[in-house]
């Protein structure tokens, strides 16, 4: 619980820089956007007295949104992948990167602080992912093994583009097919489920602010509990600053924090800094 609450704080206080922008700028219709990019980390070694080993490590990454704005009515659609390797000299490659998180959501209006709204989000791995603290190193993931969908229904706060935050009450699958450490029950002992099915509570919260002409900060914070057991909840933290060079070029760091006791019982956390070649379709 403690965790939890230090999230808050730090998110919200974060809030207190951004300004809103209405809804009225987004034109009737679709608004979409898009943007791909592969972020590169490089180093080599030739006749290196201080010892070193080649590397090379790159992520492709694409952020694809849609929105249907036509008032009272909004539907915000948006696809999120990433795929990253990398290769360290005699150890081969290694996936660093695997994911894929889509997200639909309708809201509607009512003149209120909070719309209701109806939310899908779908999360699953892009391909193989293993665990390499093993020797020889094991599969833990596929595509879509797991496999997480949740529909959510509930209220959200929305004053622009800058700051939303939603809660409704969950409904989550977890598929597997050959991962079912992931969606077993420990209680039945002579069966291995492959579906698991959780009701809980859910919260959503995004912040994408720009702090400077070429630097922007996004943030993205979910939360989710299951009904049975209020104590515990399953936590994604995603922080990005990015910064431009150019329309092309920009520096990306990126924090993930993730608490979820059904992956490890310990708090997962990873960092990146890279360069990036950024290029924004529409």
């Amino acid at each position: 619980m403690k965790i939890i609450i230090i999230i808050f704080v730090l998110f919200f206080t974060s809030i207190s820089f951004s300004q809103t922008v209405a809804d009225s700028l987004l034109k009737p219709g679709w608004n979409p956007n898009g943007v791909v990019g592969l972020n590169l980390s490089q180093i080599a070694f030739n006749n290196w007295t201080q010892g070193g080993s080649n590397s090379l490590a790159f992520t492709f990454y694409s952020n694809f949104g849609a929105v249907y704005f036509s008032h009272p009515w909004k539907w915000k659609s948006y696809l999120k992948s990433a795929f990253g390797r990398t290769r360290i000299e005699d150890a081969g490659y290694r996936t660093t990167d695997n994911e894929i998180y889509f997200e639909s959501l309708v809201s509607r209006d009512i003149d209120w602080a909070v719309d209701p709204y109806f939310a899908v989000t779908i999360r699953s791995a892009v391909t193989k992912g293993y665990d390499y603290t093993l020797t020889p190193s094991v599969q833990i993931v596929n595509f879509f093994d797991p496999g997480y969908v949740t529909e959510s229904l509930g209220f959200l706060y929305n004053e622009g583009s800058i700051f939303s935050t939603r809660l409704g009450i969950a409904i989550q699958q977890t598929f597997a097919k050959n991962f079912t450490s992931y969606t077993d029950d420990i209680e039945t002992l002579n069966e291995i489920e492959d579906f698991k099915f959780d009701t809980g509570l859910e919260s959503v919260s995004e912040l994408k602010y720009d702090f400077a002409a070429n630097m922007s900060y996004s943030s993205f914070l979910r939360l989710f509990s299951r009904f049975k057991q209020l104590d515990v909840w399953d936590i994604r933290w995603d922080n990005n600053i990015a910064a431009k060079v150019n329309d092309y070029i920009s520096v990306n760091l990126n924090v993930v924090l993730v608490h979820e006791i059904s992956q490890s019982r310990k708090t997962q956390l990873k960092e990146a800094l890279q360069l990036g070649i950024i290029y924004t379709i529409f």
